[in-house]
């Protein structure tokens, strides 16, 4: 009672601005969307714009009537869907025609089998792969969790389109806004990484930098809701969030279709908010509910950059709520110094066997060139994140290098090139003759 009591009065100041005066799902096609349930006390709402409980200020989610029958059926219709998200769409919160609208159309990336890098972290040959999500339309994997607020938003009559970010989420949000004809503006710390800030602004959209850390930000974009000037905007991640939050279940769906329909052991997967992991762990029970794979153990471990780890915190302390921390690390996107869905990791974590670690700066700098040399992958810091703390939970045991394993990257290395430029540069400069190419001893 004291963990639930203490995560409701986290909640309660956003959720007195959790209500607009817009449309609800009545007579709106959400597919297999069937309401709101609150993840605290289980109560259950109308399928609508808001994202916390009326009784008790917990966080809301998608609940569904799935489909049901033959799981090989089933199968073969996701099979025979497009090569994006939108394959998954009997289990996603979007109307059954949704590929036939303008949309970015994510998903359906590589899952690679990284052999080389398992040799450079003693993992058996076959047993290692990164799932590269820098293959989506704007290079990370936000361009999921848009799509699916994307067509909430349409559902429920917004106008604008809009978020709060570190960065990622900014570019994908102008994006999609821009592909489906949406106004969009966002908001973003003051001193993003420049490339970032680039490409949330080169789609035309309204970017405003806020003084302040990402929290500053999202509290910013929270009183906007409850504003007559927030009229008609749909915030993907505040009171669109159950929706947009059930598009990293398709990185679940993915992985283990890309496996062969099989569970993998093992994954590791950044913690920013903390919302994909446990929505990774959401999809795959609804995997094994629907017959789609067989029902077997799986471990899920967090990872978190030193310079904000309120989660790996909480979880070495056997603490069961998360203490805010001010961010200072150059994985920014995963600067939340107080994660919304931090309590719920650490529950998936202990449910699961695994565990939450995190690796300084310098680690992450040497994981993306690790990464870079034996895969041929440019990841960005929070992929620099998850292989770090691979590389760190196999030196210590806790990570079976016999076992499946999926390690996440979830963006790309262009992002965030300042975290390598200090390091990176070229082998030799020489005059351009053989004698010169000789003398720096590459010949």
């Amino acid at each position: 009672m004291a963990k639930c009591a203490m995560r409701k009065m986290r909640r309660k100041g956003l959720a007195s601005m959790a209500v607009q005066t817009v449309a609800t799902a009545k007579n709106v096609d959400l597919g297999p969307a069937s309401a709101l349930s609150c993840r605290e006390c289980g109560e259950r709402f109308e399928l609508g714009p808001i994202f916390a409980c009326e009784l008790c200020f917990g966080p809301l989610e998608i609940a569904y009537d799935l489909p049901v029958g033959d799981p090989e059926a089933l199968r073969e219709r996701i099979e025979a869907g497009p090569a994006n998200i939108w394959r998954y769409a009997p289990l996603l919160p979007v109307p059954a025609d949704v590929a036939g609208k303008p949309n970015l159309n994510p998903g359906w990336t590589k899952l690679v089998q990284a052999d080389n890098l398992a040799r450079e972290l003693g993992v058996e040959p076959g047993r290692l792969f990164v799932k590269d999500d820098s293959g989506n339309p704007t290079h990370s994997f936000k361009d999921r969790v848009v799509a699916q607020a994307l067509e909430a938003a349409r559902a429920f009559g917004f106008t604008t389109l809009s978020c709060s970010s570190t960065g990622n989420l900014a570019g994908a949000v102008g994006a999609a806004a821009a592909r489906a004809g949406f106004r969009s503006c966002v908001f973003i710390p003051h001193d993003l990484e420049q490339g970032k800030v680039v490409m949330a602004a080169v789609y035309g959209g309204d970017l405003v930098g806020i003084e302040g850390t990402y929290d500053d930000v999202n509290r910013f974009c929270s009183e906007l809701i409850g504003d007559p000037l927030g009229e008609g905007w749909g915030f993907v991640n505040v009171n669109l969030r159950p929706y947009y939050a059930e598009g990293s279940k398709t990185l679940a769906y993915e992985i283990c279709e890309q496996l062969g329909w099989r569970l993998p052991d093992q994954l590791v997967i950044p913690i920013a908010s903390g919302s994909q992991l446990t929505k990774i762990d959401k999809g795959l029970q609804e995997l094994i509910k629907l017959g789609l794979v067989e029902d077997r153990p799986y471990r899920i471990f967090g990872a978190q950059a030193e310079g904000c780890s309120p989660v790996s915190a909480a979880f070495k302390a056997g603490h069961d709520v998360v203490r805010p921390q001010k961010p200072n690390t150059i994985a920014k996107s995963l600067a939340i110094g107080n994660p919304a869905d931090g309590p719920y990791v650490l529950d998936i974590a202990r449910r699961t066997g695994g565990a939450v670690e995190d690796v300084n700066d310098e680690q992450v700098v040497d994981a993306i060139k690790l990464l870079a040399r034996t895969e041929g992958i440019f990841a960005e810091t929070a992929g620099g994140v998850t292989v770090g703390v691979t590389k760190k939970l196999i030196e210590a045991g806790v990570l079976d290098p016999t076992l499946t394993t999926v390690v996440l990257n979830t963006g790309d290395g262009l992002k965030t090139l300042d975290a390598v430029a200090p390091t990176t540069g070229p082998t030799a400069t020489i005059r351009p003759s053989l004698d010169a190419f000789r003398a720096a001893g590459l010949a």
